[in-house]
């Protein structure tokens, strides 16, 4: 994620969200969220932290570890999947699942 971001033109320094669950940014062109659903245990967490409203404003919502957290979360526009190979290089594979995730592609 930190990659994108910097491509999106995030300054600054970039922390995982891991303990914070999510870090806000304000990008050139949009506002931006970088979520980490890895230690989301409780849907109640989503409620009390406003990520409903986070959710439903507009801007770029990037979620790791989103299973953790699928129950509550919206479909996802488009998919970004990272694999590492063996050669410690990165595949990176965008799967669209609505017309906008298309659009994003286009």
């Amino acid at each position: 994620m930190r990659h994108l971001l910097r491509a999106l033109g995030a300054q600054g320094r970039i922390k995982s969200p891991t303990y914070a669950v999510v870090e806000p940014y304000e990008l050139p062109a949009f506002p931006a969220w970088h979520f980490d659903f890895y230690r989301f245990d409780d849907p109640r967490e989503w409620e009390d932290a406003g990520f409903r409203d986070i959710f439903a404003g507009p801007g770029l919502k990037l979620a790791e570890w989103p299973d953790k957290a699928a129950a509550v979360l919206p479909p996802a526009d488009l998919a970004v999947y990272i694999t590492l190979r063996d050669d410690d290089s990165r595949s990176v594979t965008l799967v669209p699942h609505s017309e906008r995730g298309l659009a994003l592609l286009a």
